[in-house]
């Protein structure tokens, strides 16, 4: 999958955007991150919170990412690809 980034929160943050159009369905992907271990903070029809190597992540259904306190792009894409592997 394909990324474009953007940078957040006074650069604190990085936002991977698919370059592609991407529809996730938010109580599939909490499912799945949860049978994996990983405990949802916050879930609403608009975003999944939760913690992913260390960041504070935030999953929205068109499929952007954000990681937090993330300051590197590479890794930005390399956890969005990640993340998303599991989900789609």
């Amino acid at each position: 999958m394909r990324f474009t980034t953007a940078r957040l929160c006074g650069g604190k943050s990085f936002m991977a955007i698919p370059a592609e159009a991407a529809e996730l369905d938010l109580p599939a992907a909490a499912a799945a991150l949860e049978k994996a271990g990983i405990r949802i903070q916050q879930q609403d029809e608009m975003m999944l919170v939760f913690q992913w190597n260390g960041l504070e992540t935030t999953l929205y259904p068109q499929g952007k990412v954000m990681f937090f306190p993330l300051e590197d792009r590479a890794l930005c894409i390399k956890y969005a690809t990640d993340l998303l592997g599991m989900l789609i």
